[in-house]
């Protein structure tokens, strides 16, 4: 398994000291030959990747989807705005690589950033695709993205149950990713900062192996950042490891001692 380790920041915001620990970590897994997923993790920007196309085609477009996107984190400005340029960006990437020629290719993109620019400094989620965001606040886990999936669209329309949608044909096909069409807009979610809070970004590898109970479980179990991926990871792996998997937990701490490690 990949070695992890667990990363700090410490932000001052508007509302004051923001104190952030992570860890991410990508697996090809135990049936998948390639792995198609990419991850950035480094503070304001925690984001998942999952490519999907024939042979190297997914791999391609996720790498330069998490490409275009570091650079908007490194120029220190991340907005909306500069987040759909990059997409923009890097759909035209994708399509221009020679290797990346199948109409299919493509890729979601998840994660979170913190906007500690503004006098109300908060969370953005961004989500396209099947990879998820979960928040675990007052031991309550919530997915706060939606998928963007034949299947979820079936539960939302009352046609299909959760415990249907599991096991569905149709549980790989997504409605929305980066690459096949132009001009693809993420959702949005605004969080408020809230002391204690943990993210977890994760592929659609995590969720097919855990449950969201699973995911907490294995959170509650570990307070280290990295402790939790390693066990979230190896978990996956033994009940199957059906796909690639990546996983980002990001922990969050508001108290006025908050400072780098």
């Amino acid at each position: 398994m990949p070695e992890v380790s667990t990363h700090s920041a410490s932000v001052e915001t508007a509302r004051g000291p923001v104190h952030l620990n992570w860890a991410s970590v990508t697996d090809t897994g135990k049936r998948r030959e390639v792995n198609q997923d990419a991850v950035f993790a480094e503070y304001p920007l925690f984001v998942v990747a999952d490519g999907m196309g024939g042979h190297v085609g997914g791999e391609i477009a996720s790498a330069s989807t998490i490409e275009r996107l570091k650079a908007v984190a490194a120029a220190g400005a991340v907005t909306p705005k500069a987040i759909e340029k990059a997409l923009t960006l890097a759909v035209r990437d994708i399509a221009a690589h020679p290797e990346a020629t199948d109409d299919g290719t493509g890729t979601t993109v998840t994660g979170v950033y913190l906007d500690s620019v503004d006098t109300q400094p908060h969370w953005v989620t961004l989500n396209i695709g099947d990879s998820r965001v979960y928040l675990v606040r007052d031991g309550a886990i919530v997915q706060i993205t939606t998928d963007h999936s034949v299947v979820q669209e079936l539960i939302a329309s009352g046609r299909l149950s959760p415990e249907e949608a599991e096991n569905h044909p149709y549980g790989n096909v997504i409605t929305r990713a980066v690459g096949p069409t132009d001009g693809v807009t993420p959702d949005y979610v605004k969080l408020d900062i809230v002391d204690g809070d943990r993210f977890v970004v994760c592929s659609d590898g995590l969720t097919k192996e855990l449950t969201d109970y699973g995911i907490r479980h294995f959170l509650e179990e570990n307070t280290d950042p990295a402790d939790a991926v390693d066990a979230m990871l190896s978990a996956a792996l033994e009940n199957g490891g059906r796909d690639n998997i990546t996983i980002i937990v990001l922990d969050v701490t508001t108290s006025a001692d908050a400072s780098d490690d």
